[in-house]
């Protein structure tokens, strides 16, 4: 038996470090050796709470006032003074309300605000003023935001923004996506921040999975069975902004990409090719909502999706146009 790390050596969980973040700004001042150097707001303070976390605080420079990370979050008067020309609601948010939770400003593209939680409360937030208590989508469940999401079809594209989403209970976020992921007409789901770098490393030579997860705003693509220097190649590169490709895939998603036009696949999302493979398997509805978790009704909504979209008017119909395709058709579970 391996016996357990002392406990020293183990690292705290996030749910731990954002528990221990620091709320006070005589106790942050007082970290730095400032206190009764600087005079932090308690006016500043009321309107918009200091939440920074311990580790945030260990990048700052002691007994330096100026400090920029510092800066970023002590509560001082000078934000409270009034400016010509600023205003609290400084991106618009408010007129681009479209339902509880819902900030629809772009064409195709809806922001849904998941949670007010963050982990540190930065002093220039354009979200600070934003009303969380009442316009948080998750308030009754989803079902508002959900709803004026499935009843716009133009929507494509959904962000989930905050705060952090990503401080959401695993559970809470998983039922949030699994909900999406049914809705036919949404095809691209990003989390706060689309410029995060993503690196898959898949099993994957289809070129047709490669596309669809490209399409999907992927920055780099990996075989598993890729050398280790390959590998770390395309982390240093995503890692810097760019893109990476495995050499093996690249030349037949190039060469295929025309001849894939023809596909009748072509226009499915990545969730609609992982139900229809299972339907050429075989695998009765039932089956197919335990192997994705999702729900029965999810899995029958997104196959009429599936039937409009190829033009077939039964499921048997269905099945015969997967099969008869089967070799363009990815096998994605």
């Amino acid at each position: 038996m391996i016996p357990a790390a002392p406990a020293r050596l183990q690292p705290q969980g996030w749910q731990q470090l954002w528990r221990d973040a620091i709320r006070e700004p005589a106790e942050l001042l007082s970290l730095l050796g400032l206190d009764g150097r600087v005079r932090a707001s308690a006016d500043a303070a009321a309107q918009f709470p200091l939440r920074v976390p311990r580790g945030f605080v260990a990048r700052m420079q002691p007994g330096d006032p100026h400090d920029p990370l510092l800066r970023q979050v002590l509560p001082l008067d000078e934000e409270l003074r009034p400016m010509p020309g600023f205003a609290l609601d400084a991106v618009g948010d408010a007129q681009a309300r479209a339902g509880h939770g819902v900030i629809h400003k772009y064409a195709g593209r809806a922001l849904l605000v998941a949670t007010g939680s963050c982990a540190v409360h930065c002093r220039y937030c354009f979200r600070r003023h934003f009303p969380y208590a009442e316009e948080t989508a998750a308030a009754s469940g989803w079902r508002e935001a959900l709803a004026v999401i499935r009843g716009d079809d133009a929507l494509h594209e959904v962000i989930l923004s905050g705060g952090d989403p990503l401080s959401l209970a695993t559970p809470k976020l998983a039922e949030l996506t699994d909900v999406l992921a049914g809705i036919p007409h949404v095809r691209r789901l990003r989390i706060h921040d689309k410029k995060t770098p993503i690196l898959v490393l898949s099993m994957h030579r289809d070129p047709m999975i490669v596309r669809r997860a490209l399409d999907l705003g992927i920055t780099g693509y990996v075989l598993k069975d890729a050398p280790s220097d390959e590998f770390l190649n395309a982390f240093h590169r995503v890692l810097q902004g760019r893109t990476y490709l495995s050499h093996e895939v690249a030349s037949e998603v190039v060469f295929t990409e025309a001849k894939s036009a023809a596909s009748p696949f072509k226009s499915l999302t990545l969730r609609e090719l992982q139900m229809l493979q299972l339907l050429a398997d075989g695998k009765p509805y039932g089956t197919i909502a335990q192997e994705l978790n999702v729900s029965y009704k999810t899995v029958a909504n997104t196959c009429s999706q599936i039937k409009s979209k190829l033009g077939a008017r039964s499921l048997p119909e269905l099945m015969r146009i997967a099969l008869k395709h089967l070799p363009e058709t990815p096998s994605l579970t």
